[in-house]
């Protein structure tokens, strides 16, 4: 990089699978980076730990029962320390924070940062739901306050890559790849009987739980369909997937001439974060580099939507727009949360989102107001049908 200044990051989600493998970047760069807060839902010690080794100007845990053990042990190092969920909101709006890194889990990531958004800071999104459930609010409020949105995500990191130097050529059509998690191979009828810890294996990405489950369900590339959407200003008819087990190849971009443009690597998370974080320079890194002869087969099968009927509700998500999203997501928090407390089968993870995006009511145009009151509403209906 030309530029000596530091960037000053903050890490919404430092605990989380993105969150260490971020400072993992910021560890190997911090002649580049230098961390100006943390913030946590609930794993007070490994924040503790963190912040002792970023010092970071601020941290925040979400649960507000741990103030006290956080505030003990960062207080004689000079580090600020709150707490709650008012408190992650509030935090972006710091002056010396440059990026903001969004790994926060699921709906919890939406208000802040719209929030650090509005206080004109480049996000770095790592957190999918944010645009799958308020993705038009979110996209207007970055034109509005002029704020790039730098994808986290290995696919549309990929694709973010492939357009550069692209922007003035039409995009045909956009190929999300998908390793078809650890059930590609499994019959439609056998996946009623599959086990928590056989979904949490996933054959080659090591990632959180929820968004591990996902990928065993294909919703996380249906969360990805719609993000791509907004993130590209895409129809959904120009979005596709693919399985593509090995993971190397991840994602395509094809051009209105026909040709075809892919971002290749091994599967690790770091690259993309790090792109983000240093963007638009790309700057070294001692990850280990890719060898064609390791990888002499590279294959592509189509998806099972029969099986896997995640990519369908994606669909109908992203045609319908609106609230549906914000439906759909909602209800697949909560199932996922029961799959992982074993109170469900697996199979029914996709009843669950069928019937809430059938029952819940429809609305056109909604505001943040009318988001929040979707996602609600849908949780309480959600947790009827467990």
């Amino acid at each position: 990089m030309t530029d000596k200044i530091k960037k000053k990051i903050a890490i919404l989600g430092s605990t989380g699978s993105i969150g260490i493998q971020a400072l993992d970047v910021v560890r190997a760069n911090n002649d580049t980076f230098e961390i100006e807060v943390l913030t946590a839902n609930n794993n007070v010690e490994l924040l503790i730990n963190q912040a002792l080794e970023f010092k970071p100007n601020a941290v925040v845990i979400g649960e507000e029962t741990h103030y006290k053990d956080l505030n003990d042990v960062l207080f004689q190092h000079g580090i600020k320390v709150y707490a709650g969920k008012k408190a992650i909101e509030d935090i972006v709006e710091m002056s010396s924070i440059d990026i903001v890194l969004t790994a926060m889990v699921g709906f919890a990531g939406l208000i802040p940062t719209i929030n650090a958004i509005r206080n004109k800071k480049t996000i770095a999104l790592a957190n999918k739901e944010t645009l799958v459930v308020a993705g038009e609010v979110v996209i207007e409020e970055a034109k509005i306050n002029n704020v790039n949105i730098l994808p986290v995500d290995s696919e549309h990191s990929a694709i973010f890559q492939c357009l550069s130097g692209e922007w003035h050529n039409e995009i045909e059509k956009i190929y999300l790849t998908a390793s078809g998690g650890p059930f590609r191979l499994l019959s439609k009828e056998a996946l009623e009987f599959v086990t928590k810890n056989e979904a949490l294996k996933h054959p080659n990405w090591a990632m959180g739980n929820k968004i591990t489950i996902d990928s065993a369900s294909m919703m996380n590339k249906g969360l990805e369909m719609i993000e791509a959407k907004w993130l590209f200003n895409l129809k959904p008819e120009q979005i596709d997937v693919i399985i593509h087990p090995q993971s190397i190849v991840h994602s395509i971009v094809q051009f209105e001439d026909g040709s075809m443009k892919a971002q290749m690597g091994l599967p690790d998370m770091k690259l993309p974060i790090q792109y983000a974080l240093s963007y638009p320079y790309r700057i070294n890194s001692k990850n280990e580099r890719f060898d064609f002869l390791k990888y002499p087969n590279l294959t592509f099968e189509k998806v099972n939507k029969d099986k896997f009927p995640s990519i369908n509700f994606a669909v109908e998500a992203m045609t319908k727009s609106g609230n549906m999203p914000c439906i759909m997501n909602a209800a697949n928090e909560i199932a996922v949360d029961a799959f992982l407390n074993e109170k469900i089968k697996f199979t029914k993870i996709f009843s669950i989102i069928e019937q809430c995006m059938s029952k819940i009511a429809f609305i056109e145009k909604p505001d943040i107001e009318t988001y929040i009151k979707t996602d609600k509403e849908t949780r309480i209906f959600a947790k009827t049908l467990i």
